[in-house]
């Protein structure tokens, strides 16, 4: 493997320097698999499905799955294709391109009358997507758009005649935090590129941008008779103040807006148009990332005035809304208990389960979401779980039938998944425990403890991707436990907000009482626990050394070592004034008890770091910060760097090294006597 891509700093690299002096007496004809290989083809090897649209006749069903690059790798291109739910073996693709090549083909959009797909394709242009349509007829795909910059999100008109689209216009990146920033260079400024809303006319392919150059509008939803939108917008940094966006609607022929909810007090996320035309519903809460909304559910007249909320008192967190056809309640997606469920709430606040199942339905690998068709009834999911791998299904809830089948040769090189419940002074907590491959229960396995991101998200069963580089340590022996601490989706708002201005403490607590529960269940052997996790994981790995040596080892992924420095260091500072009650500047004290660096001199645990170095929620120099105090300090530690790498790592062979490096980690100081 070259490394010429990846940064390493250390105090420990004997274990390195081993590895290159063994791959320098290998023959180049005889190379040998590494042991977790399984692990890492289960993980590369499967096709994604960002997204599964059942048309609105309820007939066809659309979807988008990623496509191999060279060598099987994963790669940017994704394809679509459609298919009859009576005849799903008979499925097509729908493309821009002339069916020789790969393309970047991704959000689709039926047309009202179940005719047209639109989707997004850089098929003109290598990198540049534009707004295409296809009709289902056979007749080729029409591109519409010749834009520059970044487009996302496409939404017929009720007429079909208008399609509205998300366009950022020169983005020289995707829109989000995840991605990789633009490096600041020369006079830092705050102008910013706004995502604005455009319209599109179908058929004159003409393209007008309604909302305001200096407002970031980041959803939109269509009303029913196709004259207005609603949106949740902010003015400023697009990435950072999603945290504190408003509901608006605009008016599609004057670009005409009104308030609907001007000051939230919460983030809000998904708006949906009642179908009567009367109300705007939308989730609201404690979030921690736009990708991956969830709260409670709430309804708004259309002209504004106090938001309703119906789901005051639940003990789950909603993450799709979809309106009944008769405007009588709102059809639920979300986390139960770390598991799925579809239900109906009506305005009363009324909530009927409809489905629960220890399956996920991802949109993409974030939170469930379920598509409907105008009858309510009619549905296509992305259905996956950790022993199945994502497919996609379609049909009436909980009577889905199967339509893809590209990951069947897919086995798990993990053992079972099973759902542990222990009780702490919050209450109820629950978690997944990931047993070893080939599980013998007569021996002692170590365990390793992998804190989800967020704090707002939960740990879900869902198949690992590249990603979750954790996910290999099972098939080298070791347990993986997935607690859902306080602060997680999934228990209700209550839940997720009960670690405001506690950071590190109960929620740290229900994870320690989770690793009691796991050595209780399962033999699991006490002495040799580690702990790892990716952005509040890697913030709660960074905190959990420095409160405890119970932990023999730690992997610490884009992690937050001191609140008080990372409040000006990061894109997304917005996030932070919920949780913590002010800014830094007014309340440096509750950042500095949150801040692993104010008890760094505790720390005796050899602690591996990696981050990538365009991070811009948990920038570099956070981790650096962590790295050298534990160099300074004596502990055993190791930093990489992975260059042009954002939150989300883009490169495969990055993430591969992630997998190889915490698994020669753990082993070293896991499988050796204490």
């Amino acid at each position: 493997m070259k490394f010429n891509k990846v940064r390493v700093c250390g105090v420990v690299i004997a274990l390195l320097i081993a590895s290159f002096s063994v791959a320098a007496q290998t023959s180049p004809k005889a190379k040998v698999k590494p042991p977790h290989s399984a692990a890492v083809d289960a993980m590369f090897g499967m096709r994604e499905f960002q997204q599964a649209e059942i048309s609105p006749d309820g007939k066809r069903v659309a979807w988008v799955e990623s496509l191999p690059g060279p060598g099987g790798a994963p790669s940017d291109n994704a394809a679509i294709y459609v298919a009859d739910l009576s005849a799903p073996a008979a499925a097509r693709q729908i493309t821009a391109g002339d069916g020789k090549a790969a393309h970047e083909e991704h959000d689709i959009a039926w047309s009202p009358d179940s005719k047209r797909l639109t989707f997004l394709s850089d098929a003109a242009k290598k990198g540049q997507l534009q707004l295409c349509v296809a009709a289902l007829s056979g007749s080729p795909a029409r591109q519409l758009t010749h834009l520059k910059g970044f487009l996302a999100a496409p939404g017929w008109a009720s007429d079909g005649k208008t399609i509205a689209v998300l366009f950022t216009e020169n983005a020289t990146r995707r829109s989000g935090p995840l991605v990789a920033e633009t490096p600041d260079e020369g006079v830092v400024s705050e102008d910013f590129l706004e995502q604005r809303l455009a319209l599109v006319d179908v058929s004159t392919a003409q393209v007008r941008q309604i909302s305001p150059a200096d407002l970031y509008v980041y959803e939109f939803d269509w009303s029913p008779d196709g004259k207005q939108l609603v949106i949740t917008d902010a003015r400023g940094n697009g990435d950072d103040n999603w945290y504190i966006a408003a509901l608006s609607t605009i008016e599609a022929a004057s670009g005409t807006m009104h308030d609907v909810l001007a000051k939230p007090g919460m983030q809000i996320a998904g708006p949906r148009w009642s179908p009567d035309g009367k109300l705007i519903g939308f989730l609201g809460g404690l979030m921690s990332d736009e990708p991956i909304p969830g709260g409670d559910v709430y309804t708004i007249p259309v002209g504004g005035g106090t938001a309703h909320n119906l789901t005051p008192d639940s003990k789950s967190s909603a993450t799709a809304l979809n309106w009944a056809p008769d405007s009588s309640g709102i059809l639920v997606t979300g986390i139960q208990n770390g598991q799925t469920f579809v239900a109906k709430l009506d305005l009363n606040q009324s909530l009927k389960l409809v489905w629960t199942g220890p399956d996920s339905l991802p949109l993409g690998r974030y939170v469930p979401y379920v598509s409907f068709a105008n009858d309510g009834k009619t549905t296509a999911v992305i259905r996956e779980s950790f022993s199945k791998p994502p497919e996609v299904w379609a049909g009436a809830i909980g009577e889905w039938k199967q339509i893809t089948h590209r990951n069947t040769a897919l086995r798990p090189a993990w053992g079972e998944a099973k759902s542990l419940r222990w009780t702490t002074d919050i209450g109820g907590v629950q978690g997944w425990l990931i047993y070893p491959l080939d599980f013998d229960p007569a021996k002692k396995y170590p365990l390793v403890v992998l804190v989800h991101g967020g704090p707002a998200w939960a740990a879900q069963p869902m198949w690992p991707t590249r990603l979750h580089y954790s996910f290999a340590l099972p098939s080298q022996g070791y347990f993986l436990l997935l607690p859902n601490p306080r602060g997680s989706y999934g228990q209700g708002e209550k839940f997720t907000r009960s670690n405001v201005k506690d950071f590190g403490y109960g929620d740290f607590r229900d994870i320690l009482a989770g690793v009691d529960e796991a050595i209780k269940q399962a033999p699991v052997d006490p002495n040799r626990l580690a702990i790892t996790g990716w952005s509040y994981g890697g913030y709660m790995t960074m905190w959990a050394v420095t409160q405890t040596n119970r932990f023999r080892a730690g992997m610490a992924g884009a992690g937050l070592a001191n609140y008080q420095s990372y409040y000006g260091q990061n894109k997304i500072d917005e996030w932070m004034i919920p949780y913590f009650g002010a800014t830094v500047y007014d309340d440096p004290a509750v950042y500095a008890r949150s801040s692993p660096i104010t008890f760094i001199k505790n720390v005796k645990t050899p602690t591996l770091v990696v981050v990538g170095d365009r991070d811009g929620e948990c920038p570099s120099p956070q981790s650096y910060e962590f790295w050298h105090a534990l160099k300074t300090l004596g502990v055993p530690t190791q930093f990489v760097i992975y260059e042009n790498e954002g939150h989300e790592f883009a490169n495969p062979a990055h993430s591969r090294d992630v997998i190889d490096r915490t698994i020669s980690w753990f082993n070293q100081y896991l499988n050796s006597p204490k």
